[in-house]
């Protein structure tokens, strides 16, 4: 996959691994730096080092080859198939799947129930990632698009990308959020201190989530929240960031929190334009129900 960007003013004198990394693509700093050691990264046609600053109006080309392909074998797993036609399906996916194969996670994924369930899936970013074409966190139960052909795949991606897809959760959060709406406008970036979170940064992604108050307990609030950006982790981040971190998330929560299978957010409601029909499509999913019993005890305390 070839990109070509222009800059002019940001990210002057800045490392290009860096700015790459952290502007341009989710991928990590190391695999950034490997890509520019073998050639994939070029600045005005030519290969850099990884300490290269960037320059004004530089054009840097960025070939990122397909992935490695992994034999993800078809595996009976059942899944709850909201609607399906020749072009896209909508799943709701439950609490505690993973998307797609990766190390550790080969099978009993997302990805390995669609292959056996669908014959015919889009193939854009390599076999690793069959019709995915956005993706939740394993411990993040709901609802999910998937393209059936590389068409669908396109037109899909490029609604996400221009922020006409709609994205609905619902959070179950610590404290007491006391005004009833609510946007979060802060970068998101790897956090320096520990590569496996992402964090508000300067220099991070623009990142925009905006919520509403359902409901509020004792100690948690019930909201709802409406995604403008995807990043990775952008719900727990940006709910961390104003200090209501999600009820049960392992990675950017207090320790001592409600008893459940995870971070308590559900994908309720997502909305599309149909690729090929142009047709408006929507659709809801109920929370699960370990979500559902931990409110009616809330409420009761």
């Amino acid at each position: 996959m070839k990109d070509h960007y222009t800059f002019s003013n940001e990210g002057i004198n800045e490392r290009i691994d860096k700015f790459i990394t952290e502007k341009v693509t989710d991928a990590s700093r190391s695999q950034i730096q490997s890509l520019i050691k073998e050639g994939h990264i070029t600045v005005n046609g030519s290969s850099v080092k990884s300490n290269y600053k960037v320059q004004s109006e530089d054009i840097i080309e960025v070939n990122i080859p397909e992935p490695e392909v992994i034999d993800a074998k078809p595996e009976d797993i059942s899944i709850e198939i909201i609607y399906e036609d020749q072009d896209v399906l909508v799943v709701n996916k439950p609490q505690g799947m993973v998307v797609h194969p990766s190390i550790g996670h080969s099978s009993g994924t997302l990805v390995n129930a669609l292959l056996y369930h669908i014959k015919d899936l889009s193939g854009i970013k390599g076999k690793i990632r069959p019709g995915i074409v956005h993706r939740i966190d394993k411990d993040t139960s709901g609802l999910l698009m998937i393209a059936k052909n590389d068409v669908a795949h396109e037109k899909l991606s490029e609604q996400l990308k221009e922020k006409k897809a709609q994205r609905e959760y619902i959070a179950l959060v610590h404290g007491l959020i006391h005004h009833d709406k609510g946007t979060i406008d802060a970068p998101i970036g790897r956090d320096s201190s520990n590569r496996k979170k992402y964090a508000v940064v300067d220099n991070g992604k623009p990142s925009v989530t905006h919520f509403e108050v359902i409901e509020r307990f004792n100690k948690f609030t019930l909201i709802k929240l409406i995604l403008e950006t995807g990043r990775t982790h952008q719900i727990r981040v940006h709910m961390d960031y104003i200090e209501h971190p999600l009820a049960g998330d392992p990675i950017y929560g207090p320790r001592k929190t409600i008893k459940g299978n995870g971070q308590f957010l559900h994908a309720e409601t997502l909305g599309f334009t149909h690729p090929t029909t142009g047709e408006e499509m929507k659709f809801s999913s109920p929370i699960p129900e370990i979500f559902q019993e931990t409110i009616e005890i809330l409420r009761k305390q």
